[in-house]
This record gives structure tokens, sequence and C-alpha cells, in this order.
């Protein structure tokens, strides 16, 4: 099964956009996360409608940040993408009447949904601010390293 990347995709674009000072284009955003510029504008234009991003067009257009970034969380980003599956992994279905596959489904349930409310309260912790300062800190320390 393939994974739902979009989330580390949608916080690495909005990371580089944080760092700019002006707009930045969906061509430029689709060559930093090797995409096509419409996936771009697919999922900034769900970004827009949450009011998390804002666009202009022409030369000078692009998309900007319109949020702080210390209000806005990982889990308020999976939201707005539609709450995609978290785990790959899920029950077999094929025998519904079997009481084997009762058990083991009424286990997994329990554990899958356990899992995903304690991931999705971390990812409710977690802020946009909290990603670019701790991108500035590597950047900083790389930086110091290679002078």
């Amino acid at each position: 099964m393939k994974r739902d990347s979009r989330l580390s995709s949608v916080l690495h674009a909005l990371l580089h956009m944080a760092e700019r000072d002006g707009p930045i284009t969906s061509e430029e955003l689709a060559a930093c996360m090797h995409t096509h510029p419409v996936v771009v504008r697919r999922t900034m234009g769900l970004l827009r409608e949450a009011g998390l991003v804002r666009s202009a067009r022409g030369p000078q257009g692009g998309w900007r940040i319109s949020a702080d970034l210390g209000t806005v969380t990982l889990r308020q980003l999976h939201e707005t993408l539609g709450e995609p599956t978290i785990f790959a992994i899920g029950n077999r279905q094929d025998m519904p009447g079997c009481l084997v596959e009762q058990s083991v489904n009424a286990a997994l349930d329990e554990a899958f949904m356990e899992a995903e409310a304690l991931l999705l309260t971390r990812l409710g912790e977690i802020t946009l601010a909290d990603l670019a300062a701790d991108f500035s800190r590597r950047y900083a320390a790389r930086r110091e390293g290679n002078s």
C-alpha cells in the first residue's frame, strides 16, 4: 500500500514559504518538492480555503503564508488535507461471521484507535513555528560545521 505523504509535503512547502520574504510560485515549490506544479496548486488550494495561505496572480505573484506559524498545528494541517488514513495496516474483512476474525479485529481496532488518538494529540502539540525553529537550528549548525 502506498503511503500518503501529503502532510510531509505540505510541511516542506510551508517551511520553504516561511523562509521567503516574498511570494513563492507553484513551479518553485514543485521543484523543491520534486513534484508537478498542478499537485502544488491543488494542495495549496486546500490550504487557501482553510485560510492558511493566500495567492496572487501575475509576474510578482505566488503563494504566501497568511496564518501565524505559532498557531498552526500539524493536526490542523492533517485535518485540512481531509484527514488521510493514519495507518496503512488494517483488518481482514473476508469472513465477518468468523469468531476468530472478530476477536482479531476487535483487538486491532482498539489498538489502532488508541495509537491514532495518541498521534493526533501529539500532532496538535507541534506548530509550524516549532518546525521553523528546528530548521533554523539545524541550518545554523550546518553552517557552523562547514565554515
